[in-house]
């Protein structure tokens, strides 16, 4: 399989589904297919991503298509085992964390290097994590979400790196695994947030088995392979240089496309293969995998601070008037399975508060009715001259989310409640995200295999979805904020759970929150794409993927 053209893109988009599976066989899998034979060296893979990548900084690139990218140009001190989520030795040889969580130490290995050959050595990592922990306003470079209570770095030695921390950070070894936490090189670490950013993708340079060879802004990315890679983490049994001799990623936004170029076999692998695509994949030639994301679930987060959703029984009239099973059910496949908390069942410090969320619209009227929403006129609820109307944005990277909120308002309209649907591209999203009084309720999901997920999305200085924290510092819940702080502090992994379960009670218990299905990160691809696997939530890592002639 060549390259593909930019016509074969366009012809695909008009290809029936019927006409696709005509051309195959029956046969899919829903983990993906087992290697067959021995890997081979060679080939250019195709992937398909439905959106463009915007930062190649390792803090700010939780946005799949940008981890998509880093995760396999830049390796981390720690590997976590995606099947067992145990760390495990990677850049760092081994590693010891003292009493109370507040000093790490990290024993480096020999020889590593950056792709421009300077070294990754304990200075360089020492570099990395201070930015990453600190942050720099000037160049406007954020402090990595996954990084609590980070004071310095120190060199040891060569090989030896030490950090200190303010409080406890029982997180920290979870941490410097994840892709937030990619090492780059020194010159790399001098850049703007802005020269992180598009146009500038071949300069941001990592010791990752494959590096940045082209970029066509918007578009397309290629990547090659690093010929004299060397340092895989030592658990594999792959070793040496990536199978692959390169990645070329295009952006391709319509999922007809997307999926039509792959079924037809045009293409190697498609990220985001939405629920109602997933049959075109029972068939012979190919596979489908639907990677855990093991963190926070796909859900709504209320903004409890507005004024219409200031009383917690609105906020439990939504929770009862929204029914989730026919979301599920009308819009997804099992590949989704139904929420019964704030985390994923595979998340740590999983809790199941399902018991709060169970739908029951005569209770949702009874609730409204109480807190002196009446019917108006036109239908829609009124209370003191103003409409019981809301805004719930578009989660463009979630899937189905416009069709998502298009079923609830449909819910919603039912009981007198009006839905708007705030859509617009990635950068209107971000900015209405954060903008006070824009959105009441917001759609999202955050994916990280460890207990501080759920400080990263609840948090007020963090993601902040429930807009707890507002821009003046003020904090609406400092019960909650205080538990969630907890979860990142302390120093033991019981103390870690409880303070995390008691969070997600909270928010149960104070209806903060909706949490709809476990979301998946789902990629289908011809079965000539062998060792195909993704790092801990979900993102792809093409270190042992080969292509079968």
């Amino acid at each position: 399989m060549s390259r593909i053209p930019r016509a074969a893109l366009a012809a695909a988009s008009v290809v029936t589904a019927a006409a696709l599976l005509a051309g195959c066989s029956g046969g899919s899998s829903s983990t993906g297919s087992a290697p067959s034979g021995e890997p081979q060296e060679g080939g250019t893979l195709t992937y398909l991503e439905p959106q463009t990548w915007n930062t190649l900084y390792p803090p700010a690139a939780g946005f799949y298509p940008n981890g998509g990218i880093v995760d396999n140009i830049a390796d981390r001190l720690l590997y976590q085992n995606p099947e067992t989520l145990e760390l495990e030795p990677w850049i760092a040889e081994d590693w010891q964390v003292n009493d109370d969580a507040t000093e790490y130490t990290f024993t480096l290995r020999e020889g590593v290097t950056y792709s421009d050959g300077s070294p990754l050595d304990a200075e360089n990592v020492v570099r990395n994590i201070d930015l990453f922990g600190k942050g720099d306003p000037d160049r406007a470079l954020t402090v990595s979400e996954a990084i609590n209570n980070y004071d310095r770095g120190e060199v040891v030695d060569d090989r030896t790196v030490k950090f200190h921390f303010s409080a406890p950070s029982p997180g920290f070894a979870q941490a410097v695994s994840t892709i937030n936490s990619g090492l780059v090189s020194n010159e790399t670490l001098e850049r703007t947030g802005e020269e992180f950013g598009p146009g500038n993708a071949t300069e941001i340079i990592g010791s990752g088995p494959f590096v940045i060879a082209d970029e066509e802004i918007g578009t397309e990315i290629s990547l090659e392979v690093r010929e004299d890679y060397d340092w895989a983490p030592p658990s594999l049994e792959h070793q040496g240089r990536a199978y692959l001799d390169g990645i070329d990623y295009l952006v391709v936004p319509e999922d007809s496309v997307r999926v039509g170029t792959v079924t037809a076999q045009q293409a190697h692998i498609a990220r985001q293969v939405e629920a109602p695509d997933e049959t075109q994949f029972d068939a012979d030639g190919l596979s489908l995998l639907a990677a855990a994301t093991n963190g926070v679930n796909n859900g709504l987060s209320f903004r409890f601070r507005d004024p219409i959703l200031e009383d917690i029984d609105v906020r439990k009239a939504l929770i009862a008037g929204i029914d989730r099973e026919q979301i599920v059910e009308t819009l997804f496949t099992d590949s989704y399975p139904l929420a019964t908390g704030a985390l994923a069942t595979t998340a740590l410090g999983y809790t199941d508060t399902s018991e709060y969320y169970q739908y029951d619209p005569d209770k949702a009227a009874e609730l409204l009715d109480g807190a002196g929403w009446e019917i108006g006129s036109d239908g829609v609820r009124e209370k003191d001259g103003q409409k019981l109307s809301l805004t719930f944005n578009e989660a463009l990277p979630q899937p189905r989310s416009a069709e998502v909120v298009t079923l609830i308002q449909e819910q919603l309209g039912e009981l007198g409640i009006e839905v708007n649907l705030l859509p617009g591209d990635q950068a209107a999203q971000d900015a209405a995200r954060v903008e006070v009084g824009t959105l009441q309720v917001y759609h999202s999901m955050v994916g990280r295999a460890d207990f501080d997920v759920l400080k990263s999305q609840y948090h007020s200085a963090n993601r902040n979805t429930l807009l707890n924290g507002y821009p003046d510092g003020s904090i609406g819940d400092e019960e909650l904020d205080g538990l969630l702080q907890q979860v990142a502090s302390t120093p033991t992994e019981e103390g870690r759970a409880e303070a995390s379960a008691a969070a997600q009670q909270r928010m149960a218990e104070q209806a903060y929150i909706l949490p709809i299905f476990e979301e998946p990160q789902v990629f289908g691809f011809v079965d000539a794409v062998q060792g195909f696997r993704t790092e801990s939530v979900g993102r792809p890592w093409f270190y042992d993927t080969w292509l079968a002639q």
